[in-house]
């Protein structure tokens, strides 16, 4: 059976042989908006728990006639378009007098690289990146970060400060399921978005990591969202918009308004569209990212890798296909898949706090995965660049399915093996 899978910009298709017992789970059809931009316009002016945006930025003007609007995008490992955003927020700016001088656009990096010149084009489009001033959030350049307060975790929280000084505040994102926040957007444009790097690491403990309920689509009792809704408390934006993409990354929902509102609204629609029930594990998981910016390099593919977790049996194999066009990713993260340890004294080390480095909850995460079921990696990156932790090569998913057949040793008919096609649009849960 041939099935193409989200891979890179082109994606990749594959051959599975008719002997296996093959499952392929795509996610849902849903059709994207014809015209974003007049939809957000129409959720600007119509929005949740929040008066209308040009109703606020027309008081805030009034107070405070020159001073700065922030607005916060996601980074290049994101594949919202934040054009859409801009294209309509640009026609309120201007219904309001505001002049671009006062607007500024903070990307919200976490702790990742800056964007390039190419890939802010693809985020923003040549037209905004002339008229406004794009700045970059630095999470290790204390110059740049002002404290806001302390959670009831003990985080002291440092944000932006270009963030924290301005006179009005938008967040913009997208929510979809996330391997350990439970979902992305909303409250994770600030924590991790435009945090100090002790912010991010408090957040992102090797503690609140180990809970169980630090999974795709948890948030209750989930200690990295309740410290992330915390902290942006402290701060609140004062107006967001976010959105829910499909399979080709565009835009099928948005909302905007009060930043909590919007989130749980959100979720709640992702709640229904990307969990869905099997009726037992598999031997065989083939999963992604979901393309590009996705699948960017291996710090990102780790996803993949835990979505592969949710539906693979102990002891089973997990492929995990992305392109990683980028390497590896964070060097940190370089650093630690080439220590030659083990996984499980890896996983033990960053609990105990023996691994304290950016970026550790990334090999922490993967090392639980390695522990209980083999991961075999297809993507553009050579061999040696897998390190030595456990992560093993295969030049294609057909190689893959052939290595992980010989180390379950059994018959080819008795094997079931599990396709997600689309990252994490589609995610498995036990009946």
């Amino acid at each position: 059976m041939e099935i193409d899978l989200l891979y890179g910009s082109t994606g990749l298709s594959v051959k599975i042989p008719e002997d296996f017992r093959l499952t392929v789970i795509k996610s849902e059809d849903t059709p994207s908006l014809e015209d974003p931009v007049e939809y957000i316009i129409d959720k600007l002016e119509h929005p949740m728990n929040s008066q209308p945006l040009s109703q606020i930025l027309a008081k805030n003007r009034k107070k405070d006639p020159h001073g700065d609007i922030v607005v916060l995008i996601d980074d290049h490992t994101r594949p919202i378009s934040s054009k859409h955003f801009l294209d309509a927020l640009s026609v309120v700016f201007h219904s309001q007098n505001i002049e671009d001088e006062n607007v500024k656009i903070l990307v919200s990096t976490g702790l990742h690289r800056r964007s390039t010149h190419s890939e802010l084009l693809r985020m923003i489009g040549d037209q905004h990146l002339s008229r406004f001033d794009v700045l970059f959030h630095n999470a290790n350049d204390d110059m740049n970060l002002e404290r806001v307060g302390k959670t009831s975790s003990g985080n002291e929280v440092f944000l932006n400060s270009h963030y924290v000084q301005a006179s009005f505040r938008i967040a913009t994102g997208y929510v979809e399921p996330h391997f350990f926040s439970g979902y992305s957007g909303g409250r994770k444009a600030i924590v991790p978005g435009i945090a100090g790097k002790n912010t991010i690491l408090h957040n992102h403990s090797p503690r609140n990591i180990h809970s169980k309920n630090a999974r795709f689509g948890g948030l209750e009792e989930n200690s990295l969202h309740e410290d992330m809704s915390e902290a942006t408390r402290l701060l609140k934006p004062d107006f967001c918009i976010n959105a829910i993409l499909n399979r080709t990354h565009k835009i099928t929902h948005i909302a905007a308004g009060n930043i909590f509102a919007v989130f749980n609204h959100l979720v709640q629609i992702q709640m229904q569209q990307c969990f869905k029930e099997i009726p037992h594990k598999y031997d065989i998981v083939i999963c992604g990212n979901g393309g590009f910016p996705l699948d960017l390099n291996l710090y990102q593919a780790v996803k993949s890798m835990v979505i592969g977790e949710l539906a693979c049996k102990e002891g089973g194999v997990i492929i995990s296909v992305n392109e990683c066009r980028d390497g590896i990713g964070q060097e940190s993260f370089k650093e630690l898949i080439n220590s030659g340890d083990t996984p499980d004294r890896i996983y033990n080390n960053a609990l105990n706090g023996k691994i304290n480095v950016p970026d550790v909850w990334e090999i922490q995460v993967m090392t639980r995965v390695l522990m209980h079921h083999s991961i075999y990696v297809v993507s553009s990156m050579n061999a040696s660049e897998l390190g030595n932790v456990g992560l093993k090569y295969a030049v294609s998913v057909e190689d893959a399915i052939e290595m992980g057949t010989k180390e379950l040793e059994k018959d080819r008919k008795d094997i079931m093996i599990l396709v997600l096609p689309d990252g994490p649009l589609v995610l498995p849960k036990i009946r």
